[in-house]
């Protein structure tokens, strides 16, 4: 992956040499004749790189391709040395500043006659560099190597849904599942450990997991949790999860003090809470003998038929849970193994030119679900010629016939990360820098990419979406798996397989790509381009360490963290994520850290930033959620280079106070960001000028506005309708009693997808009919003297609906043509309704329904009979007649609610 580095360095030297690199007399020449030897070198090197993992392949091109990276890395050390020498300019004014212009432009000299000499130095190692690959022969083309691999475009995507895996694309594991959940819903009331045991990829968290959401299991439990266990578990944290767990799976809400709560009042807390409850719990992935014995005294004996499943790769972890029974999970067999390597490789049969050599493929995966998938996804992207498969085929080599299954499942999930194109290895390595078992946000993810430098732009489509299509080729690939999406199927977040991570984590050590830093690690290697530091309790600032080449720096669950001498010790950071650190004010001199394109203070209790932010002019990302941030200097305005302004802050409160939702104040200014795509949240409380100028930010995609007066409402108008491409608008009102006044768009941006209202609204504005690709309103507070459905029934693209105190009126109509695609309805907290009418044929697609606190509500909508996809159906706060009407077998309306699977009572 050497190309990696080279492609970063040659991307950095372009600009450089058009702009600023006019050092000293010849040094111009120089850095133009390192270009063209990597523009040379960068011809062959993804096909060196791809055939330098073989065995047959000889230790000199290895070494060769190991010192041009360093070289590499040396040359872009190098540039953004004399970038950063170049971009902090002297500010002073008069006779002081005059003697500062002296002694900097001596300084300068001095400065670029070393530079001059590093560059002469690298020149003559690229050249040698040279020499060598061709004195040995490096410099012929390779015969191995796909043509993915050589960066083609990626074809259209597939709706993301379709990426999930249904009982119909699993093979194999029907008969286990049926034994596993008749262990689970029969048999004795004695409490029960089921283990399922099997090596790394046969699939047993897919087992455990279709077992789990198995309707007859849903509701035979009073309640359930599934929980993550992993290596590095700590059991204060398993304990907190699995209560949240319990509470969250049951709609109730989570003690306040649980935080606060040692092992042993979690324990008891755990314990009081299931001990009158028919419990089941999913451990899986877990790793340690003990582990048993110490979840154990959770979860009560009580006799009511409650069951544990475990998922390890270990005897010894399920042989510790005593005379429970233990499912071994076994190999595919060589039918279900080639049935699902059809399904994943052809979407259904083999051709008749490919059988042999499906087979012959099919055998060598060794009947590993996660390999056969992986490899079948593969070739899925393949032209289906019988030439192009042999040679796949025979590329496979010997690692497959070995009598290791982990090294086969290794060496399977490494060529399907070879047959990437260049520009999604480097992004899918940076999957690895997050915690084992950590569930990515795909928005904070492919922002990162973007400051790495991994995303290049493309005419006609933002850097973001580029990214969001490499994540979801990633996902098509098979080597990211969906963790979650929104409502209209966009990818919400994601995770990888912890196999793949250690394949990948490996792959980063040899490539100096990344250093993970965990628990008591006192020293990283310098040469590390990237530190992850997680589970700390040393400060990373205090670790000794070489002359550092750090450009980002990842800090998870570390107790300890001071910013202290940062700007000086790692000079080149470009990403500096801090979510979540103990971190109260941030220095004066984070100003110097030139390079910084991503900085993260989200989750942090830091209140103010520093006035020599406005120095990082290549600063694209300010991530300030949910810190406590309610002011941005002034000098933020000078960062013409920034995406994204974070600073949305939302607690949850049950009766959706105003001070629930608070964004910060942004000074005059801000409209010359011209750049912005997200702009979240700004408080307009005194803010008229600064309410025009976001009318000149044409490019944002998402805005959020706090604190609108009804006097400011028609200006807003005004400069949203400028906002030709925006999918997200959030608009809170002053106050309680303000009038959300923003009738005033004739034209609303076409794209908006994404409405929430907060605030009193005298009639829904005219303009949310002439949308018609919004997905999501969410009104709270509106207090409507109409019912708005007439409005939501027109809109062709609807699927998530939350009215919040948000009508007066008396009887809320469904028609029988509208709102076709809907599948989320939350009605809450309408004071004066007494009626719901769901006419037959109206939300043929909704899912899921939440009525609550409606105390005038009459009866309940007869209609609900004919909503035949709903799954969930919860109340808050009803009526006790009305909850007795839905008694099974016995209630007047349980006819009406006997076809939904899960429905729910809950009091506030």
């Amino acid at each position: 992956m050497a190309e990696i580095a080279v492609n970063l360095v040659i991307d950095k030297l372009l600009p450089l040499l058009d702009q600023e690199a006019r050092l000293l007399g010849g040094v111009h020449t120089q850095v133009e004749d390192i270009k063209t030897e990597l523009l040379y070198i960068q011809a062959f090197l993804m096909d060196a790189d791809a055939k330098a993992e073989k065995a047959d392949v000889s230790q000199g091109l290895k070494t060769w391709i190991q010192d041009l990276r360093e070289t590499a890395y040396s040359i872009e050390d190098v540039i953004d040395e004399y970038l950063l020498h170049l971009g902090n300019p002297n500010r002073r004014h008069g006779f002081i500043g005059f003697l500062y212009k002296v002694a900097r432009l001596i300084k300068k000299l001095i400065r670029r006659h070393e530079i001059a000499s590093k560059i002469h130095d690298i020149q003559k190692k690229v050249h040698k560099l040279r020499e060598i690959s061709s004195s040995n022969g490096f410099n012929k083309p390779f015969e191995s190597g796909s043509t993915s691999s050589k960066g083609s475009a990626p074809q259209p995507d597939p709706p993301v849904t379709s990426l999930f895996i249904d009982d119909s694309e699993i093979v194999g594991i029907g008969s286990q599942k049926n034994e596993l959940i008749s262990r689970l819903v029969k048999g004795t009331l004695k409490r029960t450990v089921i283990s399922v045991v099997g090596m790394g990829g046969l699939g047993k968290t897919t087992l455990a997991k279709k077992v789990y959401a198995n309707m007859r299991v849903v509701k035979h439990f009073d309640c359930h949790a599934w929980i993550t266990v992993s290596q590095s578990f700590q059991m204060k944290e398993l304990l907190r999860r699995m209560m949240e767990k319990f509470y969250e799976a049951r709609k109730e809400k989570v003690p306040e003090d649980i935080n606060r709560m040692d092992n042993e009042s979690l324990i008891t807390q755990v314990r009081e809470y299931l001990q009158d409850k028919r419990y089941v719990v999913v451990f899986d992935d877990v790793w340690k003998a003990g582990f048993w014995e110490s979840i154990t005294p959770a979860l009560p004996e009580n006799k009511k038929g409650s069951r544990i499943i475990i998922t390890t790769r270990k005897d010894d972890v399920a042989t510790c849970c005593k005379d429970d029974y233990i499912h071994r999970l076994p190999h595919l067999s060589p039918d279900s193994s080639r049935e699902l390597f059809c399904k994943k490789a052809f979407q259904g049969r083999c051709p008749p030119e490919l059988k042999k050599l499906s087979d012959d493929i099919v055998k060598r995966c060794g009947g590993l679900p996660l390999a056969i998938v992986a490899i079948g996804g593969l070739l899925s992207r393949k032209e289906k010629i019988v030439s192009l498969w042999k040679k796949f085929s025979d590329s496979l080599g010997s690692e497959l016939e070995s009598n290791s299954h982990l090294e086969s499942i290794n060496t399977i999930l490494s060529l399907s990360y070879y047959d990437l194109p260049y520009h999604l290895k480097s992004c899918f390595l940076y999957l690895a820098i997050f915690p084992e078992d950590y569930t990515i946000k795909c928005g904070i993810l492919t922002r990162l990419w973007i400051a790495e430098g991994f995303v290049k732009t493309k005419r006609g489509v933002t850097l973001e979406e580029t990214a969001e299509g490499f994540l979801t080729e990633l996902i098509r690939r098979s080597l990211v798996q969906v963790s979650d999406v929104y409502i209209d199927g966009n990818i919400k977040r994601c995770h990888i397989h912890d196999l793949m991570r250690e394949i990948i984590l490996k792959k980063a050590e040899e490539l100096s790509f990344f250093s993970v830093m965990a628990g008591e690690a006192s020293c990283f290697d310098g040469r590390f381009r990237r530190l992850s530091v997680q589970n700390s309790s040393n400060n990373v600032l205090d670790i000794p360490s070489k002359k550092s080449h750090i450009r980002s720096i990842f800090l998870y669950n570390s107790e300890m963290f001071s910013l202290g001498t940062l700007a000086s010790k790692f000079k080149f950071l470009k990403v500096l994520d801090l979510g979540g650190a103990p971190l109260e004010r941030i220095p004066e001199d984070l100003g110097n850290l030139l390079h910084l394109r991503y900085l993260s203070l989200r989750k942090t209790r830091v209140r103010m930033l520093p006035r020599s932010i406005g120095k990082l002019q290549n600063l694209q990302t300010l991530d300030l959620k949910y810190s406590l941030v309610e002011d941005l200097p002034v000098e933020i305005n000078r960062l013409q280079k920034l995406c994204n302004i974070l600073c949305f802050d939302y607690a949850y409160k049950a009766d959706l106070r105003w001070d629930s939702v608070r964004g910060v104040h942004v000074k005059e200014g801000i409209g010359g960001l011209e750049d912005l795509q997200k702009l979240t949240a700004v408080d307009v409380t005194h803010g008229v000028q600064i309410i025009t100028e976001l009318g000149k930010l044409r490019q944002l995609r998402k805005l959020g506005i706090t604190k609108l007066s009804r006097g400011n409402g028609q200006r807003l108008c005004a400069s949203i309708s400028n906002m030709v491409h925006l999918k997200y608008l959030s608009v809170c009102s002053l106050s309680e009693d303000e009038i959300l006044d923003i009738q005033y768009m004739s034209n609303p941006p076409p794209f908006l997808s994404t409405v929430y209202l907060m605030g009193r609204l005298e009639r829904l504005p005219d303009w949310i009919s002439k949308l018609p690709s919004l997905v999501r309103v969410i009104l709270t507070r509106s207090n409507l003297a109409n019912d708005p459905m007439q409005v939501f029934q027109a809109l062709p693209s609807l699927q998530a609906l939350s009215l919040f105190q948000t009508s007066v009126v008396e009887q809320l109509c469904f028609g029988a043509t509208g709102i076709q695609k809907l599948k989320r309805l939350r009605i809450y907290d309408l004071i004066g309704l007494k009626r719901v009418k769901i006419e037959d044929g109206t939300l043929p697609l909704l899912e899921e329904l939440m009525i609550g606190r409606c105390p005038q509500l009459e009866e309940l909508p007869s209609g609900i009979r004919h909503l035949s996809k709903l799954t969930t159906l919860t109340f808050f706060d009803l009526q006790e007649e009305l909850r007795l009407g839905m008694i099974r077998d016995q209630g007047r309306n349980f006819e009406i609610v006997k076809h939904i699977p899960y429905i729910h009572f809950f009091e506030s």
